[in-house]
């Protein structure tokens, strides 16, 4: 198989109850649990506000050539997230709306572009999450190369095809497919200790003292000082 249109249709998937676990929590709470190691960076946001969860099926293609993320299109299964590493290239886009459309019609879960996209009144109109660097009318080139299912980079973080990806108007996380159940327990855990402290500082019974012992204890422990 020729290095630079190649393309992997056979990976392993977390199972759906796994996937599902992860709906309603945060991203930037599963985050806190990887000590903010698997957070994608580098402008890569919602543009409709819609959350995001699913499995990855992952793209890679050159800057401002989108072929390979058509034909992605055609082989991802119902509740994929097609991730389209485009080398971060916003000139030109590598999703619009007629993609964005047939996606709807395969029951696809949504896009991460490392890139730019296209069409947003059709983004904002779609029940499809889609996030991304950029948005430019420019359309892309259809000549190859590309890749599936290889390793991509987006966002600065490794996404390998199973992975599973949380996203909402914080950003993306991306959660290791062999990582995924000891991360859900740790996301749970933190999740319910911030909900916990949230009502009781909202109830006003939280105590000062317990967050100067928290945040001020952590200062000293890196050798601070402090001087009245």
């Amino acid at each position: 198989m020729p290095i630079g249109f190649r393309a992997f249709l056979d990976f392993e998937r977390p199972s759906p109850g796994l996937v599902a676990a992860f709906e309603g929590i945060p991203s930037s709470n599963i985050g806190d649990c990887v000590k903010k190691m698997n957070c994608m960076f580098g402008g890569i946001r919602s543009w409709n506000n819609k959350t995001l969860l699913g499995t990855a099926f992952t793209v890679k293609c050159p800057s401002g050539d989108n072929l390979a993320a058509q034909m992605a299109l055609d082989y991802a299964k119902p509740g994929d997230i097609i991730v389209v590493d485009g080398a971060g290239y916003t000139d030109r886009a590598m999703v619009g709306g007629m993609m964005l459309a047939y996606a709807e019609m395969r029951h696809l879960g949504g896009f991460v572009v490392n890139g730019a996209v296209r069409d947003l009144d059709d983004i904002r109109a779609s029940r499809l999450p889609v996030f991304a660097k950029a948005v430019t009318p420019l359309g892309p080139y259809r000549e190859g190369p590309g890749e599936i299912n290889v390793p991509v980079c987006c966002g600065g973080q490794v996404v390998m095809p199973g992975d599973i990806l949380v996203g909402d108007n914080d950003g993306v996380v991306v959660i290791p497919r062999l990582e995924a159940e000891a991360m859900l327990t740790a996301a749970r855990k933190q999740l319910a200790g911030e909900q916990d402290d949230l009502e009781r500082m909202r109830a006003g019974a939280y105590e000062e003292q317990e967050h100067k012992e928290t945040f001020t204890g952590l200062f000293l422990r890196h050798g601070g000082s402090i001087e009245a």
